[in-house]
């Protein structure tokens, strides 16, 4: 039976890597800590795993680290992107050039294909779900046998199959989009990403991440983010997941060279994501912030029962400050409380 927590949705693209490992599994919620502990228990177990996600989780960093923690620092990470060319241009890549014939024995190969390149490491099948029928049905045989025939030699594959598919999964696997046995070969554990809407506690540490890291990939000084404006960020749906935050972070990088990242500097990043096809402008830009400023304190004072230390501190104000803005700004103090 698979060792599998299904915890919610995610889906794949590629972020940067550092030495910390996958960026998909920093946090602290007690979502990602049960991601991090399933990460745990399956990497050294060395079979099938299945990263299920929403489009724009960072699944390839989860699978390297799975693959990191089970292989030497040499051992080859091969990925095939799955959903990208025709059947005949990946089976060339899986195994070098479709048969003519499929032996009776074992799956052929070349000494160049995606298949002989993973021997001693992991292959990742990125939206295996892409995969065309006749290929999942290789694949399958494959990972059954576990040899195949490298340019007519017999060869033990000896490499780990991971594969990445949106939470679309299991409905594909019942109208046999998907086939079951390969299905059974990769899911051996089963990993499902909490969207990053589920896990909002957990983005101010994304986003010090991401900063970290692309201002060290450009060779740029340290930067950092203000309380208030890592308060903001966490208050964001982010239907784009880890992706989207990135996207918004590299933007802020481009615009602006200031030292510590403010609120006015994340803003016009985060309008330009939430741009709908028949926006009209109503106002000037001060006039804009002032109305998100009043929507977003009042978000907050909301969130924390008119508590006003608490709201404070989420914001990264004084106390004394919070009143005087929210008086500024029209936000009715009536049910506020210390």
């Amino acid at each position: 039976m698979a060792d599998s927590l299904t915890l919610a949705n995610a889906r794949p693209t590629r972020l940067v890597l550092s030495s910390a490992g996958s960026i998909e599994l920093v946090g602290r919620s007690a979502l990602i800590g049960r991601i991090q502990e399933l990460v745990r228990r399956a990497a050294p177990l060395d079979h099938g795993v299945l990263i299920v996600g929403e489009p724009g989780a960072d699944v390839e960093s989860v699978a390297y680290e799975l693959h990191a923690r089970s292989r030497p620092a040499a051992a080859p990470f091969v990925v095939v992107a799955c959903g990208e060319g025709d059947a005949v241009a990946l089976d060339r890549e899986f195994f070098g050039s479709p048969p003519a014939q499929a032996p009776a024995d074992l799956e052929p190969a070349s000494s160049g294909s995606r298949i002989a390149a993973a021997r001693g490491g992991t292959l990742f099948l990125q939206d295996a779900v892409d995969l065309p029928a006749a290929l999942q049905a290789r694949l399958a045989r494959v990972a059954r046998d576990g040899e195949v025939r490298i340019d007519g030699e017999i060869a033990a594959t000896e490499c780990r199959l991971i594969a990445s598919a949106p939470p679309s999964i299991d409905g594909d696997v019942r109208e046999n989009r998907f086939r079951a046995d390969l299905y059974r070969r990769v899911a051996q554990s089963r990993i499902d990403l909490p969207p990053l809407r589920d896990r909002l506690e957990d983005v101010p540490a994304l986003a010090e991440r991401l900063l970290e890291d692309l201002s060290a990939a450009a060779s740029a000084a340290p930067r950092s983010f203000t309380s208030a404006t890592l308060a903001l960020l966490a208050a964001v749906n982010w239907p784009g997941n880890l992706a989207e935050l990135r996207g918004v972070v590299e933007r802020v990088l481009t615009e602006t060279r200031d030292e510590v990242i403010q609120i006015e500097h994340v803003l016009p990043a985060l309008q330009l994501d939430r741009a709908t096809r028949s926006f009209v402008p109503a106002g000037s830009l001060r006039d804009a912030r002032l109305r998100f400023e009043r929507d977003y304190i009042a978000a907050v004072l909301q969130h924390h029962g008119w508590r006003m230390a608490e709201a404070a501190r989420t914001l990264g104000i004084q106390r004394p400050n919070l009143y005087r803005k929210a008086r500024q700004l029209g936000i009715p103090l009536a049910r506020a409380t210390e």
